[in-house]
């Protein structure tokens, strides 16, 4: 893997750097986040490592910076600011993982490794399936039969989830965790509402309903009914 560590404190970029070496990795060291940003932009990494408070420009702002003129490339947020509420802001800002500090570097290790399988998968298919729904992932459309639907960014998100596990009952644990990225409190109504605007657009005007709720299980997108 090609690494960049955007990190001001100069051991922590050196321990990691250190131990991505021996993995057998290569990486280069940002100290600023006006800096990473630049790099991040001009250079090509499988990964980025981001710690949250950096000077001229932090994580966040760098993050969500790259993601706003396009560049996908998995971000690791490092950073001493733990809480839930710190968690759930890095990954909402663009952030794909987000690793607290102190750390073990085996678990970042793993956790970049992860991301960086991922991504060479999302990079891979561009495009899905069930029935006469399609989806394409790289022009962000999605059309039934010969109809185009639009749906907003986090409708988008979860039809995605649904059509990857399209023929399965997929609990809202299931798709808080994986839609909404965190353990949001699992008797929120925020599932029912997403859910029954999907279903309207999806299902509304077409003969075949696909979008099915499992009482008490979930819900199971697929081709019709059983």
């Amino acid at each position: 893997m090609q690494l960049l560590i955007v990190e001001d404190d100069e051991a922590t970029a050196s321990y990691v750097q250190k131990g991505l070496s021996e993995a057998g990795h290569n990486s280069d060291i940002a100290a600023a986040g006006d800096r990473g940003l630049e790099m991040a932009t001009q250079g090509s990494y499988d990964a980025l490592i981001i710690d949250r408070m950096l000077p001229n420009l932090d994580g966040l702002a760098l993050i969500a910076t790259l993601r706003g003129r396009g560049n996908k490339t998995p971000a690791l947020i490092l950073s001493a600011l733990g809480e839930v509420n710190d968690r759930v802001e890095g990954l909402k800002m663009g952030g794909d993982d987000y690793l607290t500090k102190p750390f073990a570097f085996s678990e970042l290790l793993a956790r970049l490794e992860a991301l960086v399988r991922r991504n060479a998968t999302e990079v891979q298919e561009t495009s899905l399936a069930v029935g006469d729904l399609r989806m394409d992932l790289l022009a962000r459309e999605v059309w039934r039969g010969e109809t185009q639907i639009d749906l907003q960014p986090r409708e988008f998100r979860l039809l995605e989830y649904l059509m990857r596990h399209s023929n399965q009952v997929v609990t809202r644990t299931m798709l808080l965790e994986n839609v909404w990225d965190y353990n949001f409190d699992p008797q929120t109504n925020v599932i029912d509402v997403h859910i029954s605007r999907l279903r309207g657009k999806i299902d509304k005007n077409f003969d075949t309903p696909m979008l099915n709720t499992v009482r008490g299980a979930g819900y199971i997108l697929r081709e019709s009914k059983a």
